[in-house]
Parts: structure tokens; sequence; C-alpha cells
């Protein structure tokens, strides 16, 4: 496994290495990748394009992010910032690194949230552009071109998450491979007119079996909050650490928007109208709007407040989109057509 970090280090020594221009873009890819976006931008501007898709963005994301908890918690994947000391290398070599505000995050490295949960997440979105694209046009390339936005994406998401010291190359092609297979295989099942009590109901399984998987491992002497050490050890700059990179804050946002979506379903504040086209770009950019502005308000500093402060933010936010929006709009413009973007 040393030769495969080494290698590893090598590439993002070269990465780091190219032109300056090129920091400013991968920096940039990484940040708009966070998954956080899934959740901040892609679920609202999707659910006003569709309204089965916005719902199975946002449901595949869900899930692909606490699978990828689960699955850190048990591979216990190193993060170059920190192996890059803790093996010895930089004391033995000369390794010409440099850490960035995005590379300290906390949690474990294997697989790459950043590619799993986004390659997921977009997996139905990229399908409806497909199926729309081959609708409306006979040319290949045409038909082709959202798929092959994808894989460039993904690629350009990866080597972003290289060039920052947050990942090895292997787990950046795990998070590729985990991600795709997970949105190709959730997609199968449209989750649009499933009830209030199934979303609640997965709403709470997330968080405590999140909860109990934590404590056993604890209590078998399995040091689960290891990487949280390591990140604070070997961070260049305190600053950098944030509390939404540890593993219970993605747990809190998973199971928030599944209470989310499960408020939307049994507090819908409408009558099944739908928007006319016009609508539904006025709602894409409130939505996108008011989530923004709903994740900008500021975040007690007590651990346990800012999680149940997390939490509440990511169950409003689907609520926002999916109930208030929606009836806003239609209660503004007195349409006569059903909300919901089919």
């Amino acid at each position: 496994m040393d030769a495969l970090h080494i290698a590893g280090i090598r590439f993002a020594e070269a990465l780091q290495s190219g032109p300056p221009w090129l920091e400013k873009f991968w920096i940039s890819v990484t940040s708009l990748a966070d998954p956080k976006s899934v959740f901040t931008v892609c679920f609202p501007l999707a659910y006003f394009l569709d309204r089965k898709v916005g719902v199975s963005v946002l449901w595949i994301g869900l899930v692909s992010e606490w699978l990828n908890v689960v699955l850190k918690w048990f591979l216990f994947g190193e993060r170059p910032f920190w192996w890059v000391h803790e093996s010895g290398l930089a004391s033995r070599e000369l390794v010409t690194l440099r850490q960035f505000p995005v590379s300290c995050e906390t949690g474990p490295g294997s697989p790459s949230g950043h590619c799993m949960i986004t390659g997921a997440a977009l997996w139905p979105l990229v399908t409806a552009l497909t199926t729309l694209a081959s609708r409306r046009s006979r040319s290949l390339a045409a038909k082709l071109s959202p798929f092959s936005a994808y894989a460039l994406l993904l690629l350009a998401i990866g080597l972003s998450r290289v060039f920052v010291l947050a990942h090895f190359p292997h787990q950046v092609v795990g998070g590729i491979l985990a991600g795709a297979a997970l949105g190709w295989g959730l997609q199968a099942r449209t989750l649009a007119a499933c009830t209030s009590g199934f979303f609640i109901a997965v709403a709470l399984a997330l968080l405590l079996s999140s909860l109990a998987l934590h404590s056993l491992l604890m209590a078998a002497g399995i040091d689960i909050d290891w990487s949280i050490r390591l990140a604070t050890k070997w961070c260049s700059n305190p600053a950098w650490l944030r509390l939404d990179t540890r593993p219970f804050a993605s747990v809190c946002r998973d199971a928030g928007s599944a209470l989310g979506l499960g408020l939307a379903a049994a507090f819908p504040l409408h009558r099944g109208e739908r928007l006319d086209p016009r609508q539904r770009l006025a709602g894409a950019m409130l939505a996108l709007e008011a989530v923004q502005g709903l994740h900008r308000l500021p975040q007690p500093a007590d651990l346990t407040l800012w999680y149940s402060t997390n939490f509440l933010k990511y169950a409003a936010g689907p609520w926002l989109v999916a109930s208030l929006l929606p009836w806003l709009i239609l209660s503004l413009a007195h349409p006569r057509v059903p909300p919901h973007a089919e």
C-alpha cells in the first residue's frame, strides 16, 4: 500500500508543478463539487426542471453520502496531506507539496466523497438530459454530450482532489466507480410518490444507525475518530479545519434532507397545479437563492448545537424547494396549471 501512496504523492507533485492558472482552476473545481452542492445547488435546479428528477437527485445524493461515510469508517483511508508526514516520507525525501484552504478534510480518505456523491447524484439528471437530447436531435454527438460532460466533470473533480492533497488517485477512481454504480442502481426506483412516513423513517434510520455503528466501533476498541486527530495535527493552518467535513456532519445533512422530503410530502401547500416554463425558471432562481441564504446563516460554536442547526437547515431546504416556493409562485401568479415540473 505504501507504494501506491508514494505514487500518489508523486502524481500530486506533478499536478502542483503546473502553471499558476491551473491552481485556481483545480481549487474552483474542488470547491464547486463539494457534496453540499448536491443539496444546495443541484437539487433546487433539478427539481424545477423536473420534479421526479429533482427528488431522485436529492435521494441518491443523501443515500450515497451516508454510504460513503460508512465505507470511510471501515476502509481507514489515509489522506495525502497527513500521510506524507505520518509515514516519514517528508523527512526522508524532498517532497514539494502545498496545502490549500480546501485540503484539510477531517474524515478518512477512501473512497472520495466528492467523486462518489457527485457521480451518483448527477446520474438521474444526466440520464434525463440524454433522453431529452435523443428526442430533440438525431445527432449522435448531441445524444452523447450529457454523458461526455459527466465523464469530463468527474475526471476534473478527481484530479482536483489529488491536486489539493485531499485524496490519493486510487481513492478517486474508487469514488468515481462507486458513484456511477450507485447512480445507475438507485435511479430505477421512483420516489417522487413516496409518503411522508417513508422519508421520516429513512431519516430516523440514517441517524440512529450511524450513532449505533459509531458506538459499537468505539466499544470494540476501534478508534473511529483517528482521522480528525491526524487532520488537526498536520493541517498547516488550523483555520482551514471545518466542522462540515466531519463524518457526522454528513450524517446530519443526509438525515435532515430525508426529513425535509418527508415534510414536503406531508405539508405540500399546493393542490397539484403545474408550473409553466417561466414559473419554473423563477422557481429555480428563487429556490437557489433561498437555499443558499439559509446555509449562509451563522452556526453556533457549541458542537452539539452546530450539528443540530446543520440538521435543521438541511431539513428546511427540501420543504422550501418542494412545497413553500411552488405555493408562493402559484399564489402570486394565480395559474391554472399544476405546480410540479413533470
